[in-house]
């Protein structure tokens, strides 16, 4: 049988299921990712459930994210990720080595290869062709430890690429093309498989951006092939003897088929504040700004760092516009250094931070009151830059460059620059030094823990009558930002369970922690792709802990639907979405919990306005067994309970 390449690696990994879309599958990770924002969970989970070391190939785990150390929380966590990572088995990279996607995609993935990771973004992995899934702490957990992580056996999209992309045109407005075609949820329940003759035009750092922010499609994961572009990559970075060659066969039938032709594409430009709100640069083009963010791990590869210094060449960014670099890694740095952009980019005067995750998430370089900020990062969620009232666009790097210059939105090509040609280094500086091993002695090790770290909370099971008021109605596109916020003010505290309650929902109602407390507990209604966004499994864990009983919407983000399982909070949907509107926040609403069976539709009495409204649960019996033990982590304690 003819296969797609994701069928390919889907089959390489697969432990438990039948590959038949729409079944629930169950594959073993090769390699695992983990990071400083939601590895503290990751880890805390793995000792609640008495585990003592790794049992994967490769476990990597990075210090990226929670970089800006303004008291001893963040410093705190550190100590114990080294600690923890060293005696368990983890290779651990240090504070500004780099950000975790491009690291691993510069040091450890491999083709062929199936890597889940504690973060969403890890689907950038699929530029260098392996299987890369983005999972909450706790699957990334039980992946460690050797468990099978769960998903519906997704449909396999062809985005196939013709032509080539012209100057001034970067990878970024591939993906922001697909986006556009596609929508944030257009993705839901599919892998985008990226085959054509204009893959071969595109450099691994070029896919892996595409593969990144394939995420905001909702999608499992995005994949390319393995050919000689990666060889060329794997030879660059010191491990040639790692290239396979991988593509889907000949006469592989897929689900559905998306042309895009890369020589017509034009710049491109996401505007406020989701990432499908795509239009060309030139509609907007001359929209004054206020600050522009280069980098991140969606854009901060070397080829995007020297696109940036050609157009900035040392000329001063516009006095209005604050703006700042982060570069990926420290390879990217020192390569950048070598080749005199860096001088062209600080003789700018351009702000360079660390190669962290940073500004992206909020945790620095947050815009002024009501400005106007042009990012090259993956995400403009409502309040994710760190300033609540900011208006976020992204971009790729080289609108973002020729909009700091001018101070308004443009489009590079009116620079009327002469175009730059980018050829990778044969070799790359070698920076594989930078990981520290796991110990050889791990009983030697002792465990150093903050005091802000705080255990897991214990979480109930769901009681047979579920009862209670609905304590918040929203619309569609709901996203983990709106549910827990980002920000240098928050993710200190995402391990700290009982204080960060006080913030969830900030952004949408800062009334609600009191108010859920208070009524203690109730539901949350949502409209489509609830959930949508990023891998945090506090967006399920912190409701819960409020005593939120179940969320009930036309639909839920697949990442954020795997969250309420492992955490025991109940997903349900309307079987008449026309009902969603038939709710309101205060109605009192009680159903019976023990009607809960897969497939099965139930009734849900709104008391308040004597209806009855049909729903059902997007789950199969196995995770709603998990639901009313209160979660997986329930169910894995109690199996170790003698």
């Amino acid at each position: 049988m003819k296969q797609t390449l994701a069928e390919k690696l889907i089959a390489a990994s697969l432990v438990e299921g039948e590959m038949i879309k729409g079944r629930r599958i169950g594959v073993r990770a090769d390699q695992t990712l983990s990071h400083d924002l939601n590895g503290v969970m990751s880890y805390q989970a793995f000792e609640a459930m008495g585990l003592d070391r790794v049992k994967v190939e490769l476990a990597v785990h990075y210090i990226d994210h929670n970089m800006i150390q303004a008291d001893y929380k963040n410093s705190d966590d550190h100590r114990y990720l080294q600690d923890i990572t060293a005696k368990i088995g983890v290779i651990c990279s240090r504070p500004a080595n780099g950000i975790c996607h491009q690291l691993h995609l510069e040091h450890w993935a491999r083709p062929g290869k199936t890597l889940i990771g504690g973060d969403s973004h890890t689907v950038a992995a699929g530029g260098i062709g392996m299987l890369s899934i983005g999972v909450g702490g706790f699957d990334g957990a039980m992946a460690m430890a050797g468990e099978p992580v769960f998903f519906t056996m997704p449909q396999i999209v062809n985005v196939r690429l013709t032509g080539k992309l012209q100057p001034f045109i970067s990878a970024k407005n591939i993906i922001l093309e697909v986006l556009r075609r596609i929508s944030v949820n257009g993705g839901v329940g599919k892998i985008l498989e990226y085959t054509g003759p204009g893959v071969d035009t595109l450099n691994v750092a070029e896919r892996s951006t595409v593969t990144n922010m394939g995420q905001e499609t909702g999608a499992t994961t995005s994949v390319f092939p393995s050919d000689e572009q990666t060889r060329k990559w794997l030879r660059a970075y010191h491990r040639e003897e790692q290239w396979i060659p991988l593509a889907a066969d000949d006469g592989a039938v897929y689900d559905d088929t998306i042309t895009i032709n890369l020589s017509e594409l034009e710049p491109l430009i996401a505007l406020p504040h989701q990432p499908d709100k795509v239009v060309p640069v030139r509609e907007v083009a001359g929209t004054r700004i206020d600050q522009v963010m280069m980098g991140s791990c969606t854009n901060g590869s070397l080829q995007d760092i020297l696109s940036i210094a050609h157009i900035l060449g040392g000329k001063t960014i516009h006095r209005d516009v604050d703006t700042g670099l982060y570069p990926a890694t420290r390879t990217v740095i020192r390569e950048s250094v070598a080749r005199g952009a860096y001088d062209k980019i600080l003789a700018s005067g351009v702000r360079i931070f660390e190669p962290v995750c940073g500004g992206c998430n909020g945790c620095g370089f947050a815009p002024q009151t009501g400005g106007i900020s042009l990012r090259t990062t993956p995400r403009n969620f409502l309040g994710r830059s760190g300033t609540a009232s900011a208006q976020v666009y992204l971009v790729s790097p080289e609108v973002a460059a020729a909009s700091a210059l001018r101070g308004v939105i443009t489009d590079p090509r009116d620079l009327n620059l002469p175009p730059i040609t980018y050829e990778m280094p044969e070799v790359f500086t070698d920076d594989r030094d930078i990981f520290q091993p796991p110990s050889q002695e791990p009983e030697t090790i002792t465990i150093r823990r903050g005091p802000n770290s705080k255990p897991i909370p214990d979480m109930p099971g769901l009681p047979d009558i579920v009862s209670g008021e609905v304590l918040l109605a929203l619309g569609d596109d709901i996203t983990t930002d709106h549910i827990v916020p980002a920000g240098a003010n928050y993710t200190p505290i995402r391990s700290n369970i009982p204080e960060f309650s006080k913030h969830v929902f900030k952004v949408v109602d800062d009334t609600f922690s009191a108010r859920a407390q208070k009524a203690e507990g109730g539901f949350i209604v949502g409209g489509s792709n609830y959930g949508q966004g990023s891998s945090r499994e506090q967006a399920a864990m912190v409701p819960r802990y409020l005593g939120i009983k179940a969320v009930i919407a036309k639909s839920f983000a697949r990442l954020h639907l795997a969250n309420m399982v492992n955490w025991g909070l109940l997903p349900l949907t309307f079987v008449n979405l026309v009902d969603h509107d038939k709710i309101s926040q205060g109605d009192r609403l009680t159903f019976d919990a023990i009607a809960l069976s897969e497939g099965q539709p139930m009734v849900i009495k709104n008391v308040t306005r004597g209806t009855d409204i049909y729903v059902v649960s997007p789950l199969c019996q196995d995770d709603l067994a998990s639901i009313k033990a209160g979660g997986r982590i329930n169910q894995v304690k109690n199996k170790k309970k003698p």
